[in-house]
Parts: C-alpha cells; structure tokens; sequence
C-alpha cells in the first residue's frame, strides 16, 4: 500500500505539491483553490492494487478539481472508475449543461477520458474512494464504454446497493483490499448494466448479482446482528429476493446464513469483550443478538478455544481501548439495547 500526507511538508508547499504530485501526474486532473486558503491546505491519501486495478483513498480539504481536454491529452487513461463520495457534497458538470449534484454515500461511475469539474458545496473537507479498473473487453463484455460519462448511480436502485455493498465491503480494511479483485470485476459490470450498457441474462452477469447480492446480504447482518430476531426472511425481503435465493447465495461458501450470523455476532463480542472492561459479559453477549447466555458461552468457546471471560483478560487490539469516547459511545449503545430489551 502506498500512503501519503501533507503533514510532513510545509504548510506553503501543501497545496502546489498536491496539484502537481496527486493531481495532475497521478490522476490527470486540475485542482483549484482560493490563494487564501492554501496555507490551510491538508491532504492525506493512500492506494492499494486490486488485481489489475488501483483502490485509492483520499481525505483533504475541499477544492475544486476537473479533467479537462488537456488533461486528457497529457494523462491518457483507458479505463472505468467507480467512485464512493463518503463525505463532501457538490455539483458536477460533465459537459452540455449536464449538471448533476453527488450527495454524501453516493458512488459515481464513467470511463476515465470523458472530462467534468466538480464544485464542492461545503468548505469543511471530503473523503473520497477512487476505484480504477483498465478496460479490456473481457472486463466489459465487448460493451462500448467510451462515452460513458462520469455520473451518480441512481440511489435507490437495487443495483447500486449491490455494487456499493461490494465497494463498502472493499474499503472496510483497505490492506486486506487486493483479496477483491472478483469484486472489482463484478462491480464494473452491475454498474455497466445500471447504465444499460450490457445484458441482464449473461452468465457473468449472472455471477455478478449473485456476489452483490452476497455481500448485501452480509451488511445487513453486520447492521442487525444485535436483533435477536433477525431472520433469514427479514434479509430476504429486504433484498427483494425469496428465501430461496438467499440460502442459495451462502451454499458456495460453505457457511449457511445462520452459521455466517453467529459467526459475525461472536467476532463483535469478541472484540467488545477485549476493548472495554464495561458492561458485563452477559450483556455484552445480549448485545451481540444472542438470546441465550448458554449458548453464547458454548459457542465461544468452541470457536476460539477459551471462556468469554479470558478473552476479556487478553491484550487489546482494538482501537477502542485507546479511545475512552468511543468505549463510552459503545457503553451507552449497549445500556440503551438493554433498556429496550427489558420494555
């Protein structure tokens, strides 16, 4: 992985060497900025291989940036990109008073030499992933792509969840990110068939919603685990798909869905275990969506070869155990399912 910051340089030469270092020879774009604010300028970055293709990850104060012809012309770049605006709001204009608005959560996606200039709407900084896939008509499926522009998928389509669960998925540990390079695959052609760019009945399609709808079926364990009455049937109908489909998504994987849940319920309380001293084992246990402080303790201990109990006493590695806030945030979260459960 390589990383970068601004930290480490002057605050006058922040800004000029982001422009030219990340902006146009990296990525081929012009950014732009008040003069006044450049001393105030901060910027972190870092990427990561996937396969053939290049996850990048930014965080910086807000600036305007574009690729324009010239860009193009200096930097040329024969591929896809898939962007997830975590943080930083604003307009971007791909030409022909096409103006569109890229709001917080949403992820855009175009082929790489189309120009556009983005405009931030806040003043306050953004976070941006960046995922740059090369074309290859393998990757495409013989699709034309090279006047795909650069827009937001539409937000509340089903196909966007799918792909933005993969990407969400992808970044949560960008070190272990070079194990998704399927994913990047499949995320290309969900988005190219979100822009009617290839068939729905093709194998390889096929694959691609069978990953997406996978890997949004696992968020929402992670996002429900705590509900003790989370039901493969809940998960099913909120995907819009039956039952059957989804038991079919975890038979490759050689977990079933209620074997992938316990999973993930006694990995978070292992980590709440190692990382706070409060509140007790039970109702960290209740917190995790176990019902039954027997089986929790069972099913600890078959996994990971010890009690809930000497786990607590183990090293932490979590960044909680450093962070008093956030153990007092995970405290109260805790005390509040608790209450809930007692009403």
């Amino acid at each position: 992985m390589l990383t970068f910051s601004t930290d480490a340089l002057r605050p006058q030469d922040r800004f000029e060497h982001w422009c030219d270092v990340r902006g146009k020879n990296l990525f081929g774009v012009t950014i732009e900025l008040e003069r006044d604010r450049r001393s105030d300028f901060h910027g972190r970055f870092s990427a990561t291989p996937v396969g053939d293709a290049v996850l990048a990850e930014m965080s910086a104060s807000s600036y305007r940036v574009s690729r324009t012809s010239s860009d193009i012309r200096r930097v040329p770049s024969n591929s896809l990109h898939l962007g997830w605006q975590v943080r930083g709001p604003g307009h971007m204009n791909i030409g022909r008073d096409r103006v569109q608005w890229v709001g917080n959560g949403d992820m855009v996606f175009g082929h790489s030499n189309l120009p556009f200039a983005s405009t931030p709407d806040r003043t306050d900084g953004f976070r941006f992933f960046s995922l740059k896939i090369p074309v290859t008509d393998e990757l495409v499926l013989g699709a034309r792509i090279e006047d795909v522009p650069l827009v937001a998928l539409a937000r509340d389509a089903s196909l966007t969840r799918l792909v933005g669960a993969m990407f969400r998925s992808m970044t949560r540990d960008p070190a272990q990110a070079g194990q998704f390079a399927d994913e990047a695959t499949h995320m290309v052609r969900l988005a190219l068939l979100a822009r009617g760019r290839v068939r729905p009945r093709q194998d390889e399609i096929r694959a691609a919603l069978h990953a997406g709808y996978l890997h949004a079926a696992r968020e929402i364990l992670l996002r429900d685990l705590h509900r003790a009455a989370l039901t493969p049937a809940a998960v099913a109908a909120e995907l819009g798909i039956s039952l059957r489909q989804l038991h079919a998504l975890f038979e490759p994987t050689g977990l079933s869905f209620a074997r992938t849940l316990t999973a993930a319920r006694l990995k978070e309380a292992k980590r709440l275990l190692s990382s706070m001293q409060e509140p007790g084992i039970d109702e960290i246990a209740f917190a995790c969506g176990f019902d039954s402080i027997a089986t929790f303790y069972r099913v600890f201990r078959a996994t990971y070869g010890m009690t809930p109990g000497d786990a607590r006493r183990l090293p932490s590695q979590d960044q909680h155990a450093h962070d008093p806030e956030s153990a007092k945030r995970l405290s109260g979260k805790i005390v509040l399912e608790q209450a809930s459960k007692a009403r």
